[in-house]
Order: structure tokens, then sequence, then C-alpha cells
């Protein structure tokens, strides 16, 4: 467990996509850091299993709400309101991807889900975050895109043009918002080790294809991507807004 701290305590924080991997593991070191925290995903069941995990008790709050849905967006910020009474940080770490070999042979449909589900869904929560964080006067919005956004990567076309359009509504973001006392960041890692990346690195091949292409030699590990996440949280980057931060091992720049 880290033995880093970042000064959260009491923050009240949205993690979308929060019932496993990245967004589980933010969640746990957010309540370790003793920060309210909100976890969102589609599905109940996954967020009664996190819940479980967690063990956060009255700082911990589940939504089910899928981002790309409007409606189901403003009910998730609505509930941390009525519960917390504010929003402090807003992590944008909801991520899906379907897999097209092709870009110019994939369906229509294939890239309105992807968009939505990376790009809209991002612009959906950081809109409602920057409309509460407004009336306070302070707030921090992060968002995790990937080393796809600026290297084309096999079966990844659509993902990485969504992370590509996040890095850009991130830099949208912070100066538009930066008046307001509102940091708006990224982090953008190479290929993790989670279940969503599973069907890449658990075939070996392709697996040490891709450490080819890392200098440090491995995959980055879920801990490698939340702390970063966690400083760009913390008062540390109260003066750096508008970056994205590679956090690849060093594949970006060979």
């Amino acid at each position: 467990m880290s033995t880093l701290s970042y000064g959260l305590t009491g923050k009240v924080v949205v993690v979308t996509g929060g019932s496993r991997g990245i967004g589980l593991e933010l969640a746990r070191r957010l309540l370790g850091e003793e920060a309210k925290v909100v976890i969102c995903a589609r599905k109940q069941e996954g967020l009664d299993q996190a819940a479980t995990e967690l063990d956060g008790g009255n700082n911990l709050l589940t939504v089910a709400a899928h981002i790309a849905r409007e409606e189901d967006v403003e009910l998730l910020f609505g509930q941390t309101k009525a519960r917390f009474g504010r929003l402090d940080i807003l992590i944008n770490n909801v991520g899906m991807n379907l897999m097209t070999p092709s870009l110019v042979d994939a369906e229509a449909a294939t890239w309105q889900k992807i968009i939505d589900s990376n790009l809209t869904g991002t612009y959906y929560c950081s809109r409602l975050a920057a409309r509460l964080m407004k009336e306070q006067g302070a707030g921090k919005i992060v968002s995790i895109t990937s080393t796809a956004a600026c290297r084309p990567a096999p079966g990844m076309g659509i993902y990485g043009i969504a992370k590509a359009g996040i890095e850009m509504l991130t830099r949208v973001l912070a100066a538009e918002l930066a008046t307001d006392n509102i940091q708006v960041n990224a982090v953008a890692p190479c290929m993790v080790k989670t279940g969503f990346s599973a069907p890449f690195w658990s075939n070996q091949d392709v697996h040490d294809e891709i450490v080819k292409t890392i200098p440090a030699g491995r995959l980055a590990e879920i801990s490698d991507v939340v702390e970063p996440v966690l400083f760009f949280c913390s008062g540390g980057a109260d003066f750096i807004t508008g970056q994205v931060l590679a956090v690849d091992g060093g594949s970006t720049v060979i």
C-alpha cells in the first residue's frame, strides 16, 4: 500500500467507472485519505460488490449511471450534492473499447458507442461538475486518457480518437475555467494491466510485443496511474492546469 498522502481529507470526489480496475483502486485510496467518495457504474451489481470490498461506510456513495446518458449524469451529480452538499473533485475514469481492426470498415454504431462512452460521457460529467465547482469557487477535474490518443494502436482506432478528444476537452476547459479556480488536467497511461486491457496483455506474444515499445520494460500497473491522478487532485497541483501527463514508461519519447 502506498504511504504517500495528498491532503484530501473531507474532499468530495466523484469517480466514474469506480466499480473495478483503476477506478476501484482510486476509490480505495481516496477513502484511505478520508475523502468522501461517490462511485458510479452502469450495473448496480458491480457497485454492490465494490461497496462491500471498499467498506467505506458513510463516506461512500454508489450511483448506477451510464455517463453517456445526460439524465443519468444529472442523477449522479444530484445525488452527490444531496448526500455530501458539494463537489470538490471529478475523476473521469470511464473507458470502453470495441476492437476495430479497420477504422474504414467499422460500423457507424460502433463508432457512436465508443465516442459516446468515452468522449461524450466525459463532456457531460465535466460540464455538470464545472457548474457546481463554479458556484463553490474551486474544484479539480482529472481525466484518464491514453497514449493511444497520440499514437495509433491496432484495434483501438476509434478509442484513440475519443481519447484525443478528451485531451482537447481538457485544454479547452482548463482555459475557460482557470479564472474560476478550477484546474483541469489529464493522465495518459500506456497499456495498464487491468481487466479492460486483458485481451491484449493476456496473450504472451502480444504482451511481449507491447513491452518492446516501452523503454521501462513493462506494462503499467494500476498504482502507476493512481498516484499521478491523486497528485492532480491535491493542493500541490493548484497552479497546474490544461496538462496531459504521459504515464508510459517512456514509450512516447522513442
